[in-house]
């Protein structure tokens, strides 16, 4: 299925067969909330008509919208500063990551893996 929009505490999905649309409250979207945007496709579990889970793909890629600058020649993985991402989403980067870089995190982990 594909996220559309928020309206308001309502999370809409397409299904990319047949475009019928569900509205998922925030319980029902759980952690994948953290991790998608929109048009993004994600994998929606249910038994019986009832979603009881969703998950988002397992990296995503996501643009830094703020971050402190870093310093010159900083390219050392192992200390970070935090970020800020598109959907509202606080990770910590490494310090050569900058406002525009588009960055790859991991969905199991919430974890930085690259810059894009």
């Amino acid at each position: 299925m594909q996220y559309l929009y928020n309206d308001g505490g309502l999370y809409y999905l397409m299904d990319n067969n047949t475009y019928e649309q569900i509205p998922l409250n925030e319980e029902q979207l759980g952690d994948a909330l953290k991790y998608i945007k929109e048009n993004m496709n994600v994998t929606v579990l249910s038994f019986k008509g009832k979603v009881f889970n969703v998950e988002p793909p397992m990296f995503v890629e996501l643009e830094v919208t703020y971050t402190e600058p870093g310093f010159s020649g900083n390219t050392t993985t192992t200390s970070g500063k935090p970020a800020t991402l598109e959907n509202g989403l606080e990770i910590s980067v490494p310090l050569f990551v900058e406002i525009g870089d588009v960055v790859r995190i991991d969905t199991r982990t919430g974890l930085y893996m690259e810059r894009i």
